[in-house]
């Protein structure tokens, strides 16, 4: 026993089958014991030994299943994750050792072993070994399957290894079956030894039977994946099958069904195949109809448009069908595409002579449902006037505007304190609201006994790193550079951290201007940071700047109480605190707050007075005058001189005074006045992304909280972020958009230059935070739509947002029924979008300034006019309406103009 041990201990894992196989069952019995405290010992060891560790693990693994008895101990031992450091484990020794064990013993571990998800993809071959040792059947996992087919691929394969697999007539068919499509189908479908390629060849010579195939691969279509590359492996499959005509008729439920609801993709194969069987007359006409009335109100238009293609043909063979097939069509009329329902009409009108009176009058009413463009044609194909689809005065529809909530007090209860500090913890927040209220929580809880708070805390946070003994690391050093956010006040409160650290912590600048993470995550450390050093030098009764409400903003009355209990209790205010609380304080309309502040006669409440009043520091990082000029396509600021990154630093101090002489004199006031957290503030926003080595996702809820009085200057910082997820492609940098539409503060310039980006960012979940943005925005009234429309017909000229992009975010916003809000912005960024750009010199035609892209635009900005009845002129529209052609963009542009006109008629009085 003790050699078995000290062989393990040594990490000699290839010595240890045969040193077990010379043991007896109570030597085993005995060792096991060592073993499972030798683990114990291990799972203690420290970071620095993972080497060391990971080799006397290997041999554990080996040592443990050689000496257990009970196949569920066994499947525990080896599934164990703490143990499996590569997490794949050698199988040849494993399966060596266990061939002695009885049959039924080796097909329970390893039925036991394949129904363990987390590993028994990757221990197929040991499952598979055991399988055939015990020659049992083979287990029905799906990783079990997912296992089969990665190792037939490593055998050089699946063409050359599947032939002489013994299990192939009982895998194949669970291949269809599992929760997900195993990794390898879903690449290099053109390969011919790829499983695509090699199932129809296995079925071709009888190996296999093709039927499950055929059954199995249009029963996988119609499940339908989480990705569409999953799908695309079952197509390509089914294509190299080549089904028969029965086969296809057999399964027409199914295709009727994936063409209702299936993946683009696989609705347009089965679209296909139903054609075939509609002109072979297979399908009949009630089943086309109903299949025709899901096709039809599908969003992707060329399914549509290849069903109506579809109803065509057929109505043209068998033209007594037309009874059954054109009320379904009739119903496109009412598709939110007028090319489709311009399709619908004519072929409606082409095939209505041969219906009833009675369908003819069910087919007019539906013409209600056209669009205004096409009302006149509707008119001349039934003969009677058109409804106006009881047309009502138009109501925009906007969510609720945000009503503001206080912040909840700070904790008064010890433990309520406590708890909530191990939860914030724990979970590895980010500063937020809730940091607010509980960071002041530990300030007045350490002001009136630090020694039961620091007691409290170490019992709740005694699993912490720098609670442990000893400490993992140097405090000093890990404190003095990173604040773990919380965890370096309550390392101050338990006394684990020097004063002098924490002192020399506090005098380091935040942060430069390399990028807005940096310039704001340094104001949100610098508050830990000084809040720390205070706890051990001279505890503050409560902090100043904890906000009253929930967007950040601070009452002006609050702030004015607390520096007057301040002054009662002869505390000096902490200078991170006190400017924290300055740049949180409602500033606008508070006369008496003012009166009052100035009456305290202190110099904080000086500042606060003259703050108030607007007679305080000048900060050109808040002047709504200063934002960044509107971009090129470059991304450069227009007009403005461009300085290279290795002569900024010098040749912005001697430009500066020449650019801004009336800024130059600010800058002493500042660094004087505000602690170097809040220097940033000494000049306008400049945002840059050069320097910045955040990753994309990078955000902290604490932002917007740290000017909430003063969004537009927020947005201008947190500028490249949103606007990377246009140019860039980048992702999760929209996020902070709806948080600032919330708050409160003047909606300015560069706010809607970041949701004009945003509703061109290239991920969907970019796109929804500005859409959301956008409706608060309208609904506090603070949208200025000609503005946020110039921005957009800017960036998309440029090349910055995409056409498709902004189609998709506009046409999401007009759907929560604010057409009114988008036209605003579409009706000012048409002009810019409808002016022509010059073509490249080999051709004369020019093209309008949002490419092949306008007339999806065009498309949006129709459908808003027509509902809420707008009235514009729009420069280059009746020029682009009259230029004659089938294209979109022309079709568009006559239905909008028509919509305008329209519009214009009703607003007449």
């Amino acid at each position: 026993m003790s050699s078995l041990v000290d062989v393990v201990r040594a990490g000699r894992a290839k010595a240890v089958p045969e040193l077990v196989k010379s043991m007896t069952a109570a030597e085993r019995k005995e060792a096991l014991t060592g073993l499972k405290a030798l683990r114990a010992e291990v799972r203690d060891w420290s970071w620095d030994r993972w080497a060391e560790r990971q080799k006397v693990h290997d041999a554990l693994l080996i040592a443990g299943t050689g000496c257990l008895t009970g196949a569920a101990d066994t499947a525990a031992w080896l599934g164990s994750r703490e143990m499996r450091g590569t997490f794949e484990v050698e199988h040849e020794p494993l399966l060596d050792l266990l061939a002695e064990r009885d049959a039924r013993w080796l097909g329970n571990l390893a039925h036991r072993l394949a129904g363990r998800t987390a590993t028994a993809r990757v221990d197929y071959p040991l499952i598979a070994g055991l399988v055939r040792l015990a020659g049992c059947a083979l287990p029905d996992t799906d990783e079990f399957v997912y296992g089969w087919v990665d190792a037939a691929g490593a055998r050089g394969g699946p063409a050359d290894s599947l032939r002489d697999d013994p299990w192939l007539a009982v895998m194949v068919p669970r291949l269809f079956t599992t929760a997900d499509v195993p990794g390898p189908f879903t690449r290099r479908h053109d390969d011919p030894r790829h499983w695509a390629s090699v199932l129809p060849a296995l079925a071709a010579e009888g190996l296999v039977e093709r039927r499950p195939l055929v059954d199995g691969t249009i029963a996988r279509l119609l499940r339908g994946g989480r990705r569409p590359a999953d799908s695309a492996f079952f197509l390509s499959l089914l294509g190299r099958l080549e089904p028969t005509a029965g086969e296809k008729r057999d399964h027409l439920a199914d295709w009727t069904a994936m063409a209702a609801d299936g993946t683009p993709t696989v609705a347009e194969h089965a679209q296909r195949v139903l054609a075939e069987l509609a002109v072979s007359g297979a399908l009949p006409t009630r089943d086309l109809a109903d299949v025709s009335g899901s096709v039809l109100f599908r969003p992707e238009r060329r399914l549509v448009r290849a069903q109506l293609v579809l109803v065509g043909k057929v109505l043209r063979a068998e033209p007594a069908a037309a009874g059954a097939l054109l009320p379904v069509v009739a119903e496109t009329f009412g598709h939110e595409d007028s090319g489709i329902q311009e399709r619908a009409l004519k072929l409606v009108a082409r095939h209505l002579p041969a219906v009833d009176a009675g369908i003819r009058s069910e087919l007019a009413g539906y013409a209600a449902l056209l669009a205004p463009v096409h009302r006149a044609r509707a008119v001349e194909v039934f003969g009677e006037p058109v409804a106006d689809a009881d047309w009502t005065p138009y109501e925009e529809i906007l969510p609720p505007v945000p009503l503001p909530t206080r912040s909840r007090p700070a904790p008064s209860d010890l433990a309520e304190l406590v708890e909530e500090v191990s939860a914030l913890i724990s979970s590895r927040a980010v500063p937020g609201e809730c940091f607010e209220r509980v960071l002041d929580g530990l300030v007045r809880h350490a002001y009136r006994d630090r020694q039961a708070l620091a007691a409290a805390l170490r019992a709740a946070l005694a699993g912490r790193w720098w609670l442990r003994e000893p400490p993992e690391r140097d405090l000093d050093n890990a404190f003095g550079w990173e604040t773990h956010q919380l965890e370096v006040v309550t390392a101050a409160v338990c006394g684990l951290v020097s004063v002098r650290t924490l002192r020399d912590a506090a005098k380091r600048a935040a942060a430069g201007r390399c990028c807005a993470h940096t310039v704001l995550d340094g104001v949100v450390d610098a508050r830990f940071r000084e809040v720390a050093h205070l706890m051990c030098t001279r505890p503050l009764p409560f902090l100043l700047a904890t906000p009253t409400w929930e967007t950040g903003a601070l009452d002006p009355e609050v702030l004015v109480e607390r520096l007057g209990e301040y002054r009662r209790l002869s505390v000096t205010p902490a200078p991170v605190d006190f400017a924290q609380a300055l740049l949180r304080v409602r500033r606008a309309g508070h006369p008496e707050a003012a009166r009052a502040a100035a009456a305290l006669g202190t110099p904080e409440a000086d500042r606060l007075a003259a703050w108030l009043t607007g007679g305080g520091a000048a900060l050109p990082a808040l002047d709504l005058a200063e934002v960044p000029e509107p971009r090129d396509g470059d991304g450069s600021p227009e007009g403005r001189p461009r300085w290279p990154g290795l002569l900024r630093p010098v040749l912005r101090p001697v430009l500066r005074p020449v650019l801004r002489p009336e800024k130059a004199g600010r800058r002493p006031t500042v660094r004087r006045e505000f602690p170097p957290a809040f220097h940033w503030l000494d000049g306008p926003v400049r945002p840059t992304r050069s320097g910045c080595f955040h990753w994309e996702e990078y955000r902290n809820p604490g932002w917007p909280k740290v000017l909430p009085e003063d969004p537009d200057t927020l947005a201008g910082w947190l500028l490249p972020g949103v606007a990377a997820c246009a140019k860039e492609d980048h992702r999760g940098g929209a996020w902070w958009l709806l948080p600032l539409a919330e708050g409160g503060g003047t909606a300015g310039p560069s706010l809607h230059r970041a949701v004009a980006y945003g509703l061109g960012a290239r991920q969907p979940q970019d796109r929804l935070s500005a859409v959301d943005a956008l409706l608060v925005l309208a609904a506090r009234g603070d949208l200025d739509g000609r503005s946020l429309g110039a921005e957009l017909g800017a960036l998309v000229r440029s090349g910055a947002v995409k056409p498709n992009r902004l189609v998709d975010s506009v046409r999401t916003a007009a759907a929560t029924g604010a057409y009114a809000t988008v036209w605003s912005v579409l009706g000012a960024a048409l002009p810019p979008l409808l002016a022509p750009v010059p073509g490249d010199g080999k051709s004369t035609r020019s093209r309008s300034g949002a490419g092949n892209g306008i007339g999806e635009i065009l498309s949006v900005a129709a459908d808003c006019a027509e509902r809420c009845g707008a009235a514009q002129e729009i420069r280059g529209l009746p020029e682009l309406a009259g230029r004659g052609g089938t294209s979109r963009a022309v079709a568009q542009a006559a239905r909008l103009l028509a919509a305008l006109r329209q519009g214009s008629e009703r607003s007449r009085p």
